[in-house]
């Protein structure tokens, strides 16, 4: 992955067709196709392109969130078929729009929206978002119009975000900007999300709604004709708004360019990822759904290690470590006290705790005395630190801030198990004033807290309707949230995670290495070559001749066409040897027993090439 005519995947054919991404930032700083971008984002002005009188059709919905969600500037219908639309002057063409219009929303038929394009390039528009599907992910001749209408839009200086998308959100009070078909907004935070995926953004973005995690900025990036993630990345680096970058991902366009730029980026703000097309199954659903091209989840695991993404398994697991990473401070050490009211959650958080890779350390002597003074006799005072279900509000107080202070922790799960002898708000209360006083101490340990029951939090620390504390506690006057989970192992996974991350940025920098020794252009006359054939895959020769050109080793090895030729180059190589079948045709040759492993005379050698050949024979 560090050039970009080296394959996404070992035996992956890169898609030559796909539109170069905007250029990579120089140290001179942000480049011009960069700069564009804050006026899709941040737009002045929208039009609605096929804006319609039709409640159900996509253009109507586009318009209604834009007005309901009181965009901070002007909205233009633009339908040629009506004068009035949702109550608003609509407009037959962006020419007779009596002003500027920064960003334009199409939602009109496939064929209709090269036109529209044109009209857009000449009113002086900045930055188009295509809803409109039927373009790559449908073929090569949706490919061939995606990329002339990347084409057209480029000759006239605007960015385009889609084809085959949602549209963006972005929360900013001075912006308040939904321009997508989804009905429900988050409240406003410091996370900011791409998304290949439209519909899978509607569920997020209810999630996140419901969770009441904020975010500033939300993109669903579709096709990524020309807007892509590593595009919206690079434009979240310097967003003051973005403290939390949030990826759902289908493919990688660029997997040089996204690991130089997540490497970069991460080293001053989380970036978290969820991949998916991680089986066979998945990455052929991922190339039917937006034209993505999958890759190799172990080459993705290790691009993700290098470049600091901490990488979700779940959209589940991933709003769970983000409600973490945008709340509290990160860890500075593995080590986890842990405060309950009941030993068998206080068991499993330490299983889960030590599993993942981190410390249950015993309290200090100190802490012991000090917990002493409060706690019930009955009350284990190691860690956990249990209080037993009769605690009340004052011992978690007392607990939640000697477990801060104590010198033995990094971090602090709090546990709280609804019991009839417990006031579930006064209790919140106490977890609150205890965190907050901590702060104003100094101490920047992060706290989670595990409310065992089905919302994962007690009733009274449920927000009302639009309160931004959503799905956690507030902590003092300076509004800090502390994540809040349903069960231990949530939140012994959100904070593995997050000392992960911690620990890798503490890491020096290092830099990309430079190979003199590599032919970079002799990798790409084999893709090419491959590509002019139709092949997605890769034959052995082709692997062999790209590895051979970015000069990694190899064992000797020899094509044999018949099983005579098999035994003459078995018999030349030295024994044993691997006797694989090479096949255009048959990618998963385990599947046929297309391998036979060790054969140590010529004669075995000779009758594996021999059932191979007639193993492809029958599989066509």
């Amino acid at each position: 992955m560090n050039d970009d005519a080296a394959p996404a995947a070992a035996g992956a054919v890169q898609d030559p067709a796909a539109p170069p991404a905007a250029p990579e930032d120089g140290p001179g700083g942000p480049d011009p196709a960069f700069e564009t971008l804050k006026a899709v984002l941040r737009p002045r002005s929208v039009a609605v392109v096929g804006a319609s009188r039709d409640p159900d059709s996509i253009g109507y919905r586009i318009l209604y969130y834009l007005i309901a969600n009181r965009f901070n500037g002007p909205v233009y219908p633009v339908n040629p078929n009506a004068t009035v639309v949702g109550s608003i002057p609509a407009y037959p063409s962006l020419a007779q729009i009596p002003g500027p219009v920064d960003l334009a929303v199409i939602a009109t038929p496939r064929d209709t929206v090269l036109p529209v394009v044109d009209q857009c390039g000449r009113k002086g528009v900045r930055g188009l978002v295509i809803i409109t599907a039927g373009f790559a992910e449908t073929g090569p001749e949706g490919r061939r119009l995606q990329d002339e209408v990347v084409a057209r839009a480029r000759s006239y200086g605007m960015r385009v975000i889609g084809p085959n998308c949602l549209g963006l959100i972005n929360t900013a009070p001075d912006v308040r900007l939904n321009a997508s078909f989804a009905p429900v907004v988050p409240p406003h935070g410091n996370i900011s999300m791409s998304s290949q995926s439209g519909a899978l953004g509607l569920a997020i973005l209810q999630y996140a709604a419901a969770m009441g995690l904020g975010l500033s900025t939300f993109v669903s990036v579709g096709n990524q004709a020309d807007v892509s993630g590593s595009d919206l990345i690079r434009y979240w680096e310097d967003d003051p708004s973005t403290d939390l970058i949030l990826l759902y991902l289908e493919s990688f366009g660029k997997p040089r360019q996204f690991a130089r730029l997540a490497r970069r980026v991460s080293r001053k703000k989380p970036i978290l990822a969820v991949k998916a097309g991680r089986s066979p199954a998945g990455h052929r659903a991922a190339g039917s759904h937006t034209a993505a091209l999958a890759a190799s989840d172990v080459a993705v695991d290790a691009l993700f290690r290098q470049a600091g993404v901490i990488r979700a398994d779940t959209l589940d697991e991933m709003f769970d470590i983000a409600a973490l990473l945008a709340n509290q401070p990160l860890p500075q050490g593995p080590r986890v006290g842990i405060v309950t009211n009941a030993g068998g959650p206080g068991i499993l958080a330490t299983d889960a705790l030590v599993g993942l890779g981190l410390e249950v350390p015993e309290t200090s002597p100190e802490t012991r005395q000090r917990l002493a003074q409060v706690m019930p006799a009955a009350a284990s005072l190691g860690n956990p630190i249990d209080m037993i279900a009769s605690a009340g509000p004052h011992h978690y107080r007392a607990a939640v801030a000697a477990a801060l202070d104590d010198p033995a922790f990094d971090a602090v799960l709090v546990i709280f198990v609804p019991v009839e002898l417990a006031d579930p708000q006064a209790v919140n209360q106490a977890v609150r004033e205890a965190v907050a006083e901590a702060r104003a101490r100094g101490n920047r340990k992060p706290v989670l807290c595990c409310f065992l029951d089905s919302r994962g939090l007690a009733p009274a620390a449920q927000p009302a309707a639009g309160s931004p504390l959503g799905r956690g506690i507030a902590a003092g006057a300076s509004g800090e949230r502390i994540p809040s989970y349903v069960f231990p192992e949530s939140a012994a996974r959100a904070l593995a995670r997050a000392y992960e991350y911690a620990r890798w940025r503490s890491r020096p920098a290092g830099e990309f290495p430079r190979f003199d020794d590599v032919d970079p252009e002799q990798a790409r006359k084999v893709l090419h070559a491959a590509r002019d054939r139709g092949d997605r895959w890769l034959g052995p020769e082709d692997v062999a001749a790209v590895l051979q050109a970015y000069r990694l080793p190899l064992i000797p090895g020899r094509l044999a066409r018949t099983p005579d030729e098999a035994a003459a180059a078995a018999a030349d190589l030295g024994f044993p040897v691997v006797v694989k079948l090479a096949s255009r045709t048959i990618v998963h040759k385990p599947q046929l027993e297309g391998r036979a492993l060790d054969p140590e005379t010529a004669g075995v050698s000779r009758r594996a090439r021999a059932r191979h050949a007639a193993q492809a024979r029958a599989a066509g």
